[in-house]
């Protein structure tokens, strides 16, 4: 069964990526016509990794596993990565992803995310906490969805935007009225931060330079 707890984690993996590793990473996506100037056309847009970035981040997802296996014991998979970019002035505001569809074959616990290209000043990812009761839909699941029984769940921010919306564009304003405390963290290039899918977080804007990043899902 699921615990709570495996749904609010954060867990860093130092060298999830080897110097080697990111440089051909860097070649590869700077190698790609589609991605070398790709720029998403809204924050928290993404596009799947080509087939030779892949590669190498599943081998560096499978080193990994044992390391966010203890955070995260319900973890099995982890979902084909992802590629997006922040340049200056951009950011991801502070949301939740939450957990949706908890009674999914393969539901998603949390997300990971690596570093390919830090920016030259901001683009920081945070993760924020809060004893607030508005972050929590009064939705729980148990047995039947394979969390313990009680299991509360947060609401959530879809990445996807709707049809007259994006729903990153700013925070919500259930969220926005908690009062909440920010962590943020300094995790470089090649170091992995997976968090839990009930993990408040963001990205502060970037100043100077580019972010550019690999993201994936942490499954069930």
């Amino acid at each position: 069964m699921i615990h709570i707890s495996e749904s609010l984690v954060l867990q860093t993996v130092e060298s999830f990526l080897t110097p080697d590793e990111l440089t051909t990473l860097r070649k590869i996506m700077d190698a790609d016509p589609q991605l070398a100037d790709w720029a998403p056309r809204f924050e928290a847009e993404v596009v799947t990794a080509p087939p030779q970035a892949q590669e190498i981040l599943q081998q560096a997802t499978t080193r990994a596993m044992p390391a966010l296996r203890r955070a995260i014991p319900s973890l099995r998979y982890a979902a084909p990565w992802a590629y997006t970019v922040l340049t200056a002035g951009q950011r991801i505001p502070t949301h939740v992803d939450g957990i949706p569809d908890p009674g999914t074959e393969h539901c998603r616990l949390g997300r990971i995310g690596v570093v390919l290209e830090e920016a030259d000043s901001g683009g920081e990812f945070y993760v924020e906490t809060t004893a607030d009761d508005g972050i929590w839909s009064g939705r729980v699941v148990g047995e039947k969805e394979n969390f313990l029984a009680g299991t509360p769940l947060t609401r959530s921010v879809p990445h996807a935007p709707g049809p007259d919306s994006n729903p990153h564009h700013s925070v919500p304003g259930w969220l926005a009225a908690a009062d909440r405390t920010r962590w943020l963290t300094d995790a470089g290039a090649g170091v992995a931060v997976a968090y839990g899918a009930q993990v408040i977080h963001g990205v502060r804007p970037v100043r100077g330079g580019r972010l550019r990043k690999f993201v994936t899902d942490l499954l069930t």
